[in-house]
C-alpha cells in the first residue's frame, strides 16, 4: 500500500500568522480541530498550492466521511484550523450502554459495511450513534468558509481494535 496521506490533529505547533495586521510567530493549538491551510500557503505540497491543503474529517462508523480543503478565510479567522471530526454526542460509557443487547457488527452490516474488531465494547463505544453526524458539522464549517467541501466518502468497511 502506498501512503496517501497523513497529519496530525491534537497538535500545538509554531506558525506564522497575520495577528493585528502583523505577521507574528504564534503556537497554534488544535485540540478537536486540524490545519486547513489555505492557498498559497508555504508549507504544504506544492500541488495543493492552488486549492489548499487536503482535510480528512472523519464521521463514524456508519455515515458519511470527507475531504476538505483549507481556505483562505480560515487563514483569516481560525489560525489555519478546522473540525477534525463531528465530535462525540456520547461518552464512551454512555455509548456501551446503549449499545446492550445490540449487535452493533449486524446493524452496519446490513448497511453493506464490513466490520472487523477486538471487543464487543470497544464496538459499542464507537457506535454511530454515539457521534454527532459530521454531514451537518461539514455543512457548517463549509458555509462559515473555514474549509471547503470536495468529496463526501461512505464507510465500505471499519476496523476497530
Amino acid at each position: 500500500m502506498h501512503l496517501l496521506y497523513d497529519v496530525c490533529h491534537n497538535i500545538a505547533k509554531k506558525e506564522t500568522h497575520m495577528v493585528d495586521g502583523k505577521k507574528q510567530v504564534v503556537c497554534v493549538v488544535r485540540k478537536g480541530a486540524t490545519r486547513a491551510l489555505g492557498p498559497k500557503i508555504s508549507g504544504i505540497p506544492e500541488k495543493f498550492q492552488t486549492v489548499g491543503q487536503p482535510i480528512i474529517t472523519p464521521g463514524d462508523m456508519g455515515r458519511a466521511s470527507y475531504v476538505l480543503c483549507g481556505t483562505d478565510m480560515a487563514m483569516e479567522e481560525t489560525f489555519g484550523s478546522t473540525c477534525h471530526g463531528a465530535g462525540r454526542r456520547l461518552s464512551r460509557k454512555a455509548a456501551k450502554k446503549a449499545g446492550k443487547g445490540r449487535s452493533i457488527q449486524q446493524e452496519l452490516e446490513n448497511k453493506g459495511i464490513l466490520v472487523r474488531y477486538t471487543g464487543r465494547s470497544t464496538l459499542a463505544e464507537e457506535m454511530p450513534e454515539a457521534y454527532k453526524d459530521v454531514s451537518e458539522v461539514v455543512a457548517v464549517v463549509h458555509g462559515a468558509g473555514i474549509s471547503r467541501m470536495v468529496a463526501r466518502l461512505r464507510p465500505l468497511a471499519v476496523v476497530k481494535g
